[in-house]
């Protein structure tokens, strides 16, 4: 487990040399506990002390990579509970199962449409797993090499370790997830991941029982290792879940500091997608879903985004002037924030009315508009001294604005402050549409 920041000091030279940039050694492995500052600061430390304060550092749950390149998937690393604590670094693998006995091909052009942009991030599946339900080794293998077209990370699902043999020499080089290892046959499947330097699954009937195969596993020469922690019903996979990432953090249970993952394979497709998503919360590092329609993996990207965004770091638009549409001097100008979702929901909504249109954004630290309106980041003076600027007044032939109806009380400020007409618009982005075909007079 880490050590605190006594435990630090005691390691260190203790001469408050300064030399770290901190006024003393206690100073400074307070910073080391708080992750505030790097070992390497510190010019004196002894070799020992080095490699004991690194071994300490090491995250309780290992980070293994799966895939290689730049589509390469790493999972694991992770170091609290609860994101507000700090955040979650590795966002899970969120991906679809494609079975070697249905039309491989129809398959993968599925994935492929599984590509979207949301607040102006590309979002997508970043996983791919291939299933052995035929039980033919030769269309596992076929199945295998046809989707590394998608160019994603691949597990490898089979009960037979000959059909994972034989899938392995169609994708050399891939690194996929061999899955997965049971206490029937985790020798043969131990033996392969380790002369293949792949990854390994493992499964196991309950928490206990996957501790006790994760050791074994290790102790055959295999070190990254993941949990297929997959029980049957949500309720169970979910305390499993919660279990291992508690025993693995807070009592550094190694057997159990490795990454999970879940497959979802129910046919009611309200309840894959509910489960998936639990299990995108709660905290799995895979999750493979037997589902391949936008509508369904749309939501749960929305969901693995949200919550592996750091919230101690909004969400920026660059504070500008955007056109949307084919603009001309006379279009309607708009006001809103820099924080991406509130810029995003306007220019959609914009682009919707099929109205071209300016949309001018203030720098408000990445705040929504009431929240940057009650903080004083959204004031008449910025707002003015936007809209006066060289940028806007390049573009924009009028000198009439469109504020968000939620900060009416700022328009008597701006229009003195600024010598703009202040015209009021909808308190929610879903009315600009009908405002700018219905109200807005050029």
């Amino acid at each position: 487990m880490a050590l605190k920041a006594l435990d630090i000091f005691k390691l260190l030279p203790k001469t408050n040399c300064k030399k770290c940039g901190a006024p003393t050694c206690l100073a400074f492995a307070m910073k080391l506990a708080q992750k505030q500052a790097s070992l390497d600061d510190c010019p004196d430390v002894s070799d020992e002390a080095k490699a004991e304060l690194e071994g300490s550092a090491a995250p309780p749950i290992r980070l293994v990579t799966i895939g290689s390149g730049d589509s390469k998937l790493e999972i694991g690393n992770e170091t609290v509970m609860f994101r507000h604590e700090e955040t979650f670094y590795h966002q899970p693998g969120i991906g679809v199962i494609v079975r070697d006995d249905e039309n491989v091909d129809e398959r993968i052009a599925a994935i492929r449409e599984l590509q979207f942009v949301r607040v102006g991030t590309e979002i997508g599946a970043t996983i791919v797993a291939v299933e052995n339900a035929g039980g033919d080794p030769a269309a596992f293998a076929a199945a295998a090499a046809a989707v590394q077209s998608l160019e994603l990370p691949t597990v490898l699902i089979a009960e037979d370790p000959a059909a994972i043999e034989a899938a392995l020499a169609s994708c050399p080089d891939k690194r996929p997830l061999l899955h997965a290892a049971t206490e029937s046959n985790w020798e043969a499947f131990a033996k392969l991941a380790k002369d293949s330097g792949c990854p390994l699954a493992i499964s196991a009937p309950d928490v206990d029982k996957l501790s006790e195969l994760s050791e074994k596993v290790k102790a055959a020469g295999v070190e990254d290792i993941i949990l297929d922690v997959t029980l049957g019903n949500i309720s169970d996979t979910l305390q499993a879940l919660t279990a291992i990432r508690r025993l693995g953090l807070k009592k550094g249970v190694k057997s159990l500091g490795y990454p999970c993952m879940t497959t979802c394979r129910s046919d009611n497709d309200f309840e894959n997608v509910g489960e998936c998503a639990t299990y995108v919360a709660k905290y799995a590092g895979i999750v493979l879903t037997s589902m391949s329609a936008p509508e369904h993996i749309l939501p749960l990207l929305t969901v693995r985004q949200n919550i592996y965004t750091d919230p101690r770091k909004p969400i920026q638009v660059e504070s500008k002037l955007y056109e949307v549409g084919s603009v001309t001097p006379e279009s309607p100008l708009l006001i809103t924030t820099n924080f991406s979702l509130t810029y995003y929901t306007v220019e959609g909504e914009v682009e919707a009315s099929r109205v071209p249109a300016y949309i001018g954004v203030i720098d408000t630290e990445g705040t929504s508009v009431l929240t940057a309106f009650a903080s004083d980041k959204l004031t008449a003076e910025n707002v003015s001294q936007f809209i006066n600027s060289d940028e806007v007044k390049g573009a924009v032939s009028h000198k009439k604005v469109v504020i968000p109806g939620y900060v009416t009380v700022m328009s008597g400020a701006l229009k003195e402050e600024s010598g703009w007409e202040v015209q009021v618009g909808p308190r929610e982005a879903s009315g600009i549409s009908k405002y700018l075909k219905t109200v807005w007079t050029p």
